[in-house]
């Protein structure tokens, strides 16, 4: 199964090296494809005061130097189409934020890199319309049938879902969205954003780790090709989504649950 997982942000280059050596075990296990995950930008921070990043320039070096000294495949996200080019030299996967899943120039600069193309679910869509952005992906790298699961996974396209608006400040995931989507592309199930609060009237978003690991067992129990975690070694004080975040000393536990899950599926 794929597996997707690091800090929300490049905080330090301390820090990103003390949890991308935490999950080293999860490179080294034949049974996984392993991604490590980190912002190098968080544009769409709620407010203009929130920690960003390194940026650009900064952020690259860092996520090359944890490729040279652990091995790891990299997936970060894009947010401007000038990025996706030098990013793509470094990242083996090229993330489009949830609030930019239709953003067409950012979706065709992407697929014109040789980048595998993670597109998550904006929470304001039906899982249905994204269809269309895998469509525009698919069509600029020269395939121009059916938005299918196997056409997708040919032309190096996912879908991950992180949850959708209910109501003020919170998410909900529906299930049927992990069928609905694995029609077009394989599925990725984004269990740490699925439970967060987004900010309505805070300066923040909030969130609630208590329900990412019996979110991500229900996504297993419905079938989906992968997983993504931010982790933390301590959550409480992360620069970004720390309340949603799953510690790191227990995603071993939970990756665990999901293979088992997998298992009894056959």
């Amino acid at each position: 199964m794929i597996l997707i997982a690091g800090p929300c942000v490049i905080e330090n280059r301390e820090n990103i090296f003390k949890i991308a050596e935490g999950l080293n075990e999860f490179n080294e296990d034949c049974t996984i494809d392993f991604y490590f995950k980190a912002s190098f930008d968080k544009a769409n921070r709620t407010s203009i005061d929130s920690f960003r990043g390194p940026g650009l320039d900064e952020g690259l070096k860092v996520l090359q130097e944890v490729k040279d000294k652990f091995g790891y495949k990299i997936l970060t996200d894009i947010h401007e189409s000038y990025q996706a080019q030098p990013v793509s030299e470094v990242a083996d996967v090229l993330q489009i934020p949830a609030f930019l899943c239709r953003q067409t120039d950012l979706l065709v600069a992407a697929a014109k890199t040789p980048a595998t193309i993670n597109i998550k679910k904006g929470q304001f869509l039906a899982p249905q319309a994204m269809l269309h952005s895998v469509k525009k992906v698919l069509k600029t790298r020269g395939y121009d049938g059916e938005a299918t699961y196997e056409a997708s996974s040919k032309y190096n396209v996912w879908l991950t879902e992180r949850g959708s608006t209910f109501g003020y400040g919170n998410l909900v995931v529906d299930m049927r969205s992990l069928v609905i989507m694995r029609e077009y592309a394989p599925v990725i199930f984004d269990a740490t954003h699925s439970v967060q609060m987004p900010a309505s009237g805070s300066a923040s978003s909030g969130g609630d780790s208590r329900f990412v690991a019996p979110l991500a067992r229900a996504a297993a129990a419905v079938g989906v090709d992968g997983f993504f975690f931010e982790t933390h070694f301590d959550p409480s004080i992360a620069l970004s989504d720390g309340p949603n975040m799953i510690k790191l000393d227990q995603l071993k536990d939970l990756v665990n649950q999901i293979k088992e899950i997998n298992l009894i599926k056959g």
